[in-house]
């Protein structure tokens, strides 16, 4: 976790006083339902809740310490625990196994760190919807291998972006529910030494649902997809980053990052306005995606549990959740504060004299009853005059020259093809499928 790119809120699911609060729940809710089942002793229950109602917290250097020693984390923490609870702490962790700890509270805090990142969700597709709204029809180019193709609007941009990360949420919905699974099963994780109620209990209490085989550790094919799916999300991410940092480029500059005052962009040159923030999240997704190979090496352990997954989960749990967060929350303050220019879309859709518009003119001619082949042969004749001309020529004229395309189409039939709303009749369908609106 690198501090420059972390939030409070989800860097504190994460702190080793979370880690073992949700350790202390396990246990104690584990001996509370022992206790109603007359395996262990009803004080036993309440000696720990007594405890920890009333002590200030957890002392992480204490643990640590005897970790240090016993070379065992949850060892270290049931003994540091009984010396403060006394006697009745001997009956912790009856029949359970370390995994049972461990893994139910990975769960839980993945799953407080989805609905974190669910909010992240919620606030980014609050900023693009309204900022679609306000570029509903607003003119761009539309670009396909970063060439001119035709006409679009910057609010169906947005629209697009809406869309991907409403799909995002979804996905991320359905890993929350996958990943969020408790076991308390015990050893190779047969119930042999603590009854299925007990995990049922514990389950319930922590807002998870019980694991279906636990095998001693919850399947990691659930991380696997858990990861995956912060993966597609950072992908998107970067999918908005990337058009933001193509359309700041100087030749383009039809939208730009906010550059606050006092900003500056360049130790050398006074004049630049780079899109830092773009470019940070480009390199934070390639960070979130790469989380996501080691979680699938994950899913291969031997038999019925090994640790190889531990290592390699204290690195990405916290690592990709927070990085994801920090991610998505400064995407939203660019989309929210970001600088747009029609004035230059405009020009840049007037660049290449009316180019844009060649295929309303295949169309037609194509039904003015000239074969594909060659109407696709009469507008490009013309369409590469102007192209070779850096739209200094406007294709209009150049076609009204042409004898062969004036035999089928008018002057006044060919000025319609080059009407700049036409390609603008369907936003409002358009809009309707993503905002229902």
């Amino acid at each position: 976790m690198v501090p420059r790119y972390a939030r409070p809120a989800m860097t504190a699911i994460w702190e080793p006083e979370s880690k073992y609060s949700i350790w202390f729940e396990i246990e104690a809710h584990a001996t509370q339902k022992l206790a109603e089942l007359g395996v262990v002793p009803e004080s036993a229950a309440k000696a720990l809740w007594d405890w920890w109602k009333t002590e200030p917290g957890i002392d992480v250097a204490a643990i640590d310490a005897k970790e240090a020693v016993l070379k065992h984390d949850v060892i270290a923490f049931l003994d540091w625990v009984a010396e403060q609870v006394g006697p009745e702490a001997r009956f912790m962790h009856q029949g359970m196994t370390s995994s049972d700890v461990l893994d139910t509270t990975l769960s839980v805090q993945l799953a407080r760190a989805s609905d974190l990142l669910l909010d992240d969700l919620d606030a980014l597709l609050a900023a693009l919807e309204r900022r679609a709204k306000e570029h509903k029809y607003t003119p761009t180019i539309g670009r396909s291998h970063g060439i001119h193709a035709e006409p679009t609007t910057f609010g169906l941009k947005l629209a697009q972006a809406h869309a991907e990360f409403a799909r995002c949420k979804a996905r991320l919905v359905a890993a929350r529910a996958e990943i969020a699974t408790c076991a308390v099963s015990g050893a190779v994780g047969t119930f042999a030494n603590i009854s299925p109620v007990v995990e049922e209990y514990v389950a319930e209490q922590l807002g998870l649902a019980p694991e279906t085989v636990s095998t001693q550790v919850i399947p990691r094919d659930r991380h696997a997809m858990y990861f995956a799916t912060l993966a597609v999300i950072a992908g998107s991410i970067e999918r908005l980053a990337v058009e933001i940092r193509h359309l700041q480029r100087t030749e383009v500059l039809e939208a730009e990052e906010y550059f606050s005052p006092g900003q500056k962009g360049s130790s050398a040159m006074p004049h630049k306005r780079n899109p830092i923030l773009t470019e940070n999240l480009t390199g934070q997704a390639r960070m979130i995606r790469a989380y996501a190979l080691p979680a699938l090496e994950n899913v291969a352990l031997w038999h019925e549990r090994d640790i190889s997954h531990s290592s390699v989960e204290r690195f990405i749990g916290p690592d990709a959740t927070i990085t994801l967060d920090f991610a998505l929350a400064r995407l939203t303050g660019v989309v929210d504060k970001l600088l747009v220019y029609p004035e230059r879309m405009q020009a840049n859709l007037d660049r290449m004299g009316g180019l844009i518009h060649s295929q309303r003119v295949l169309l037609a001619l194509t039904q003015a009853g000239i074969t594909r082949d060659n109407a696709y042969r009469l507008v490009q004749r013309n369409a590469m005059k102007v192209w070779e001309a850096d739209g200094k020529q406007s294709l209009l004229s150049l076609l009204k020259e042409d004898a062969e395309v004036t035999a089928a189409l008018s002057d006044a039939q060919l000025e319609a093809l080059f009407d700049l709303d036409y390609h603008f009749k369907e936003v409002d369908t358009i809009f309707d499928r993503v905002f229902g609106n």
